[in-house]
């Protein structure tokens, strides 16, 4: 499912310049990727747009429908997001330490992180890697029709693998 993300992202600049979930699905389909996964990926994509736009098609029969997270909603200076023990044994430390560095730096606002925890919980992974938590955040910048900044984009698009020390 991931790779398909990856192709949406880099193929559609923003969420509402995607084709509809059909044609999206035809298109996936002539490039190459396996029915399973592009239904997989379409059954996604539909849950972030309902998450982020409010309203939208509903997830394919049979799949939780998603939150919808307020964007005018935030919280106070002294709240805290407790994670529930399903969001820690699928996220796991790496991703909740990465979630809280985005936090911290002010480029991750609450009610993003929210839609970032209820599509990283949609995912069909048991636990899920840095990679594509990364993948995920970009996915939610995306459908809210926002460019990350230039150092959040380094910082999601970088392989620390390919990375010269100084």
């Amino acid at each position: 499912m991931f790779d398909v993300l990856v192709f949406v992202y880099e193929n559609y600049w923003r969420g509402d310049a995607c084709p509809q979930w059909e044609h999206l699905g035809r298109k996936l389909s002539a490039v190459g990727f396996e029915q399973d996964e592009i239904q997989e990926a379409l059954t996604w994509l539909s849950g972030l747009s309902v998450a982020t736009q409010g309203s939208g098609p509903s997830p394919a029969s049979g799949a939780p429908r998603p939150v919808v997270v307020d964007p005018g909603w935030a919280p106070s200076e002294r709240s805290m997001r407790v994670y529930s023990v399903d969001e820690q044994n699928r996220l796991g430390p790496e991703c909740l330490g990465f979630l809280h560095f985005l936090e911290t730096c002010d480029v991750l606002p609450a009610h993003m992180r929210e839609v970032v925890i209820e599509r990283a919980m949609a995912s069909g992974s048991a636990t899920l890697g840095l990679d594509d938590l990364k993948i995920i955040v970009l996915m939610v910048y995306w459908s809210f029709g926002q460019e990350p900044d230039a150092l959040v984009l380094d910082e999601l698009c970088d392989d620390p693998m390919e990375r010269v020390a100084h």
